[in-house]
């Protein structure tokens, strides 16, 4: 009988919507089961990094590793799992992107420890106790992981063969994923596993946009009742269909809420730059003070161009200290 190919999953710094992905591929995991060995998945069986490390070198099929590296011990892990592969697929926007994590790259590690451990409002810490990388308790020497000044993406720290995009990616894409390492049928190695479009141009809303935008304002959705049919940049509201790879299905459109870019952008595209090039043609002036207030209708310009993906935009790409 030939042997199932190895397949592993890991967990670094992301939410578990990517670990949650899997358990919904529902009853095609029993085919997933049937079709390959899963040598490593901590979060649903119990593995240890021992099991992982006597294997040998190349020996697992694929990876599929979710999240940013935050700490040493997801890097320690990730690399491991990469010497122990022969693909590595970066599953999901945190491990292709940086992720909603990466956003933490706006501010310092200092400042993320103060407001987490001292200045939080439900925080109650009189003797101010923050993480250290090493104690001693009761005469014990006690280690963390060194949580990193910089929350990177997967390939900042190895070489990444394919990446699935989504937060989390849908459970087709990642059936169709593992369905291509089964069959041997991948594509070109750094290739996303999905749609090159943008989502515009297979939104069924597409049609009721005009064919000039004018936006006098920006409204955010809680503060309108958004027509379900109607283009939402069109009713003024921000839309990152237009810098967005397709393929997540829609389920926010389906829902009457607007993109907000999870699948990352299409090729070769800074998705916040490409954006902010789209509305700032829309916008109904050229005076200054104008611009600015039609503007200010968008409070957080960073985590709306660049929720998913600040670790891989111009933004944060400068961002690059010494791991």
């Amino acid at each position: 009988m030939a042997q199932k190919p190895k397949v592993a999953f890991y967990w670094c710094a992301s939410c578990g919507g990517c670990e949650e992905t899997v358990i919904d591929l529902d009853e095609k995991v029993l085919d997933v089961v049937a079709a390959v060995d899963i040598v490593f998945w901590p979060c649903a069986m119990d593995f240890k990094y021992s099991d992982i490390e006597t294997m040998a070198d190349g020996s697992i099929a694929v990876s599929f590793i979710n999240g940013a590296i935050r700490t040493s011990e997801q890097e320690h892990v990730a690399r491991l799992l990469r010497n122990k592969s022969a693909l590595v697929v970066a599953f999901g926007d945190c491990a292709w992107m940086g992720g909603i994590p990466a956003l933490a790259n706006l501010k310092s590690k200092k400042g993320i420890f103060n407001r987490s451990y001292l200045e939080s409002p439900t925080i109650v810490n009189p003797e101010k106790i923050v993480p250290l990388e090493k104690s001693v308790y009761k005469g014990t020497e006690v280690t963390l992981p060194k949580f990193y000044d910089t929350v990177y993406k997967l390939d900042d720290i190895m070489e990444v063969d394919y990446y699935l995009p989504g937060c989390p990616p849908t459970a087709k894409i990642v059936a169709n994923a593992l369905a291509a390492v089964v069959a041997g049928q991948l594509p070109e190695r750094k290739s996303v596993l999905a749609s090159d479009k943008s989502l515009c141009s297979s939104c069924s809303r597409n049609e009721t946009k005009p064919d000039s935008v004018i936006i006098k304002e920006f409204k955010r959705i809680h503060q309108v009742i958004a027509d379900p049919e109607t283009c939402f940049l069109a009713q003024g509201i921000v839309c990152m269909g237009p810098s967005t790879r397709d393929g997540c299905d829609y389920p926010c459109i389906k829902g009457n809420m607007p993109c907000t870019g999870c699948f990352g952008p299409v090729a070769g595209a800074d998705q916040g730059a490409r954006m902010t090039a789209a509305l700032g043609g829309v916008i109904e002036s050229e005076e200054e003070a104008d611009i600015e207030r039609v503007v200010s209708g968008i409070p957080d310009p960073a985590g709306t161009f660049y929720r998913y993906g600040l670790s891989a935009s111009l933004l944060g790409s400068k961002r690059k200290d010494k791991i």
